[in-house]
């Protein structure tokens, strides 16, 4: 493979083999290239929400620190190489294409065995871990799971700490029909010896985390238990908070980032540094903390993308999802009117969904956008609970426009649902394709 296109083209031709659960295909390539997780130093990070904004609190306190470090996120907002990045900056073509084309022979040879051609994902995971570990080389690697945790592929690290946001109702298809299930799977990256943070809210959740760190004679440090967040202050910009622990207190935190949900995020970020501080080799300082959290954000996480119209996007695809959202609107805009517009993937009970908005001033316009799993609008809104107002535009960007158009000051314009449906959509806003002037 010599071009760009040429090398997504091929990582995407692996979709049809879907999500296929179990580490032995990862085994497999990763033994082929010289085991290149054994040299980095990672943080695993797993949880139904809050993933990608605890990565991103933690990477940008380390780099305030000095630090080089890698990230594995998904899904992508803007483009696919940001996937694989350093300091935020995504996978350059050249060595994306490098590493593809490093583990392209192993794919094929695999997919003659009986262990199958590897997923989409898996090939993913093999790529960030060559190109990390022989070509970019970061101080500290910050991967993000997948799906699930005890079979995700990106399970085969020995990583420094082991985080686990939240667990709730989500993939419920693949990981369990309950809150139990789900935990265990997501319990699946505690490793031995290998402390783990929480800040799992959920009861029935977290006594299975705690049951599995005990079975696997690991240390565990909760949220609420162990350390804590307080003397929280909020205002339409953001959020102010104090952080505490065994191994140190901090005051006068800030963050652009809303929602009580992200202050659970920034202080299970803030654990990590400080156990990274005083159990290993990383120097991480109290003020670069401070100026990591403040300078801290995360694409489609209630992210203002225009103020005139206010227009924001929150990427809230399950319920506990709905519920921060549903929240962090009553807390930010109090007074004003909703008009969300939202997109979402098959397999979503929207009653469910839709819960926290039943008794609020809000108005639902679903519609359609360009992925193999996007529901389809109109049985979406045959699903929308009876008290809440709903109507079908198949055109999302007809309907943004119009949204927009007759916006007023009293109105949020809220982007929601799938990933995938809000990166379409950010990416028309942000590139500016929309030259509608607003009256």
């Amino acid at each position: 493979m010599n071009t760009r296109e040429e090398t997504i083209n091929w990582i995407h031709s692996l979709l049809p083999f879907g999500i296929k659960p179990g580490l032995k295909r990862m085994d497999w390539m990763l033994e082929r290239l010289g085991n290149p997780e054994s040299k980095l130093n990672m943080i695993h990070v797993a949880g139904t929400n809050g993933k990608g904004s605890t990565v991103s609190f933690m990477r940008h306190m380390l780099e305030a620190n000095g630090y080089q470090v890698g990230t594995f996120t998904s899904p992508y907002m803007e483009c696919f190489e940001e996937r694989i990045s350093m300091n935020g900056n995504p996978i350059s073509e050249d060595d994306l294409i490098a590493a593809a084309n490093k583990v392209r022979p192993l794919v094929e040879e695999l997919a003659q065995t009986e262990l199958e051609s590897p997923t989409e994902f898996e090939v993913i995971t093999a790529i960030m871990f060559e190109h990390f570990a022989n070509e970019a080389k970061p101080d500290i690697v910050l991967v993000e799971v997948g799906l699930g945790g005890r079979l995700d592929s990106t399970n085969v690290i020995k990583p420094l700490l082991s985080i686990i946001t939240s667990i709730g109702h989500d993939h419920m298809h693949i990981l369990g029909s309950t809150i139990e299930e789900i935990a265990a799977e997501k319990a699946g990256i505690i490793k031995k010896g290998i402390p783990v943070l929480s800040s799992v809210s959920n009861l029935d959740a977290l006594a299975v985390l705690k049951e599995t760190a005990i079975e696997r004679d690991t240390s565990f440090f909760q949220l609420g238990e162990d350390f804590y967040k307080m003397e929280i202050k909020v205002n339409q910009n953001g959020q102010s908070f104090t952080f505490d622990s065994p191994l140190g207190r901090l005051t006068h935190l800030k963050t652009t980032m809303r929602g009580e949900h992200q202050l659970e995020n920034a202080s299970v970020a803030l654990m990590a540094m400080f156990y990274l501080r005083e159990n290993t080799h990383y120097h991480i300082s109290d003020e670069a903390c401070k100026k990591g959290l403040a300078d801290t954000n995360w694409p489609g996480r209630f992210e203002q993308l225009s103020d005139q119209p206010l227009v924001i996007a929150d990427g809230a695809h399950n319920e506990e999802g709905m519920k921060a959202l549903a929240t962090t609107l009553a807390n930010h805009y109090p007074t004003y009117n909703i008009h969300m517009l939202a997109g979402m993937t098959k397999e979503k009970d929207v009653k469910k969904l839709l819960a926290p908005f039943n008794h609020t001033n809000i108005h639902i316009t679903w519609t359609s956008f360009d992925f193999f799993r996007a529901a389809e609008p109109t049985e979406l809104l045959e699903q929308t609970p009876e008290g809440i107002s709903a109507s079908v535009n198949e055109d999302w960007k007809d309907a943004l426009e119009e949204l927009m158009s007759n916006w007023s000051k009293d109105e949020v314009i809220l982007l929601t649902g799938s990933l995938y449906f809000i990166s379409e959509v950010r990416g028309y806003l942000k590139e500016g394709i929309n030259k509608m002037v607003i009256n």
